[in-house]
């Protein structure tokens, strides 16, 4: 007799075990001859797409007016096209989900505002994502990504960047500077080398994580990032600083912990507005030694310990003092002995 394949999700989400079954009769689909065995591949292709539609419709909320698809570890290597029909979505979080891949498609969800899928196995980002126009949070840490497409320029609503822990990141292309509006940037545990020109010219950039990178040295136009209140660089092989760092006006934390600082510029005197510096762990010259205070409160504790901004003023005073020696010394004029009858 011949095939007869009920084609009823109904069926399916109640009685997953006979989904696919052979049915005298019914709302039915004939499948005849050779091409029987790829339309039943391709009915169950269909049936799968349908039930994960219905798991991911499970995953949706609504939270601060806003309609979120929020999945924690829970396995899905793959989007399904069927996704598409939840196209309302404003914000993706999909956390520890073992994600290989962005759908291709990602461009069609035109009212995300924010696309969370960090700690996945992510490896590139499509360039679709650059019809995102709305999107302002983009997160894609812990990831497996090793590029970044110049298509995500396009993102004009971009606020926040997080690509930290990708690990072998190592440069950004020159369009990411037409971002605006970027405020935040996490490049943390990458091999980034230097500050990128893209970076570096974004106008709007008050945040900005480097840390655990390759960097050796800093450009001389750090000081370009005028809105910087924010620069993390722990954890690099940083040998000196340039003296435009002190044009950083709006510079109010720098973590420079763990590199290879031997000095520290006497022009960061005049960054009256740091508030919060580090400079723990790095091989400079002079030892210098705040005096101890036995009435010292919890802040002023922790602030000795980071090697903060009066351990930076003082250490400049001392580097002062001992230049200015070595200038008096030089000018001393010898003594000699006259020895003639």
């Amino acid at each position: 007799c011949p095939w007869w394949i009920i084609f009823s999700y109904d069926d399916y989400a109640t009685k997953p075990q006979g989904a696919v079954q052979r049915y005298p009769q019914g709302k039915r689909l004939n499948l005849p001859g050779k091409d029987r065995s790829n339309s039943f591949k391709w009915l169950v292709r269909i049936w799968e797409e349908r039930v994960s539609l219905t798991k991911l419709k499970e995953k949706v909320t609504r939270e601060g007016g806003r309609v979120i698809l929020k999945i924690e570890k829970e396995e899905w290597k793959t989007l399904p096209s069927s996704l598409l029909s939840l196209s309302n979505l404003q914000e993706w979080q999909l956390h520890r989900t073992g994600l290989l891949k962005i759908p291709e498609y990602i461009g069609r969800f035109q009212s995300l505002i924010v696309l969370d899928l960090s700690r996945n196995a992510i490896s590139e980002i499509p360039r679709g994502i650059g019809l995102l126009t709305k999107l302002q949070e983009l997160i894609l840490s812990y990831n497996k990504i090793k590029t970044v497409p110049k298509e995500l320029s396009n993102c004009v609503s971009l606020e926040k960047l997080e690509l930290a822990v990708n690990r072998d990141i190592c440069e950004l292309p020159q369009e990411l500077s037409n971002l605006k509006k970027l405020i935040h940037l996490d490049l943390s545990m990458n091999q980034f080398t230097t500050i990128s020109p893209a970076v570096l010219n974004l106008p709007a950039l008050e945040w900005l994580d480097l840390g655990s990178n390759s960097i050796e040295q800093l450009p001389g136009t750090i000081d370009r990032m005028e809105s910087l209140h924010t620069l993390w660089l722990q954890r690099n092989e940083i040998t000196c600083l340039p003296e435009t760092i002190s044009n950083m006006k709006n510079l109010s934390t720098l973590v420079l912990s763990n590199n290879q600082l031997k000095d520290i510029p006497l022009c960061m005197e005049q960054m009256t507005n740091l508030r919060f510096v580090n400079f723990r762990d790095n091989p400079l010259e002079l030892q210098v030694t705040l005096p101890s205070c036995q009435n010292m409160d919890e802040a002023e504790e922790e602030e000795q310990e980071l090697f903060g901004v009066q351990f930076m003023l003082a250490y400049i005073q001392e580097s002062r003092s001992k230049a200015e020696n070595l200038v008096t010394s030089s000018t001393v004029p010898s003594l000699s002995i006259n020895t003639d009858g």
